[in-house]
């Protein structure tokens, strides 16, 4: 697999999950190896990812405590 083809792998990851911000930077990166993307697709730039955090158990006691 190319640099190019990882990054357009890598891009096209960014937009499903909406991070505009991040295919930006992958776009100038492949600009730097004379690729043209084409920009994003909106419906794919709407969909929405919520990112939400999980609280953990209390765990196992330490060694020694």
């Amino acid at each position: 697999m190319s640099r190019v083809d990882a990054l357009l792998r890598e891009r096209e990851g960014y937009v499903k999950r909406g991070l505009a911000n991040r295919v930006a930077q992958v776009d100038a990166e492949l600009a730097r190896f004379g690729v043209a993307v084409e920009p994003a697709t909106e419906a794919a730039a709407d969909t929405e990812v919520v990112e939400t955090a999980v609280k953990r158990g209390p765990g196992r006691p330490r060694k020694g405590a």
